[in-house]
């Protein structure tokens, strides 16, 4: 059976386990969610199962949203997202389903994808690691540049890919691999171990860690 979820992130705390050792969290509302359509590999090229969260008002979703939904009997969900799966384990599902958080047990591993934080226009030191240039021996104003970037004659240009000053973050992040410690079914909470890509409040996916 499909294991993934649409969900918010709230912040990091921290648990204990029965050792009494601290270990650090992320916490997720994760769902409720709806499964509003399936795609079937014959019909439409791929199989998938797209998923719908965040009751919102009707007004603030198109009339095409609002039929799409509609045809299911679902409410205004603004947020949909799509889950690849097996041509099979898309009939494992029927549309208008609501997944809850006990979908996924404590123990299960998981990849969290997320929308890292924007940084903004950054520059080599930050974005990339670069050291800096010297602050003694007349130099004053180019401790943080970048250097040179050029080559001579040939083939007298600079080539694509450099590493150089630009947009930082604001990517599409995957963690992989994370555990999940806790499970509160009545509120929708989950919880895993480590950190989560994104600020608080910000929308993820959770699914299934990928098996090779």
């Amino acid at each position: 059976m499909m294991k993934g979820m649409i969900g918010r992130k709230v912040g990091m705390t921290q648990v204990f386990d029965e050792q009494g050792n601290v270990i650090p969290v992320t916490v997720i509302e994760a769902g409720p969610c709806y499964v509003t359509q399936i795609r079937d590999a014959e019909r439409d090229g791929y199989a998938a199962i797209q998923l719908g969260f965040e009751e919102t008002k009707p007004q603030r979703l198109t009339k095409g949203q609002i039929g799409h939904l509609q045809k299911n009997n679902l409410p205004a969900l603004r947020i949909l997202r799509e889950f690849r799966v097996r041509n099979g384990d898309a009939t494992e599902l029927a549309e208008g389903v609501e997944i809850k958080v006990d979908v996924f047990s404590e123990g299960d591993v998981v990849d969290v994808i997320g929308t890292s934080k924007g940084r903004g226009f950054a520059g080599t030191i930050k974005r990339h690691g670069f050291a800096r240039g010297p602050k003694t021996h007349g130099q004053s104003d180019r401790m943080r540049s970048p250097g040179s970037i050029g080559m001579c004659a040939a083939p007298g240009r600079t080539l694509k890919g450099q590493r150089m000053a630009g947009r930082m973050g604001n990517d599409r992040v995957t963690v992989q691999n994370l555990k999940v410690v806790r499970i509160d079914s009545e509120k929708n909470l989950l919880a895993v171990r480590g950190s989560v890509p994104g600020a608080r409040g910000g929308i993820v996916i959770i699914k299934s860690a990928h098996q090779a």
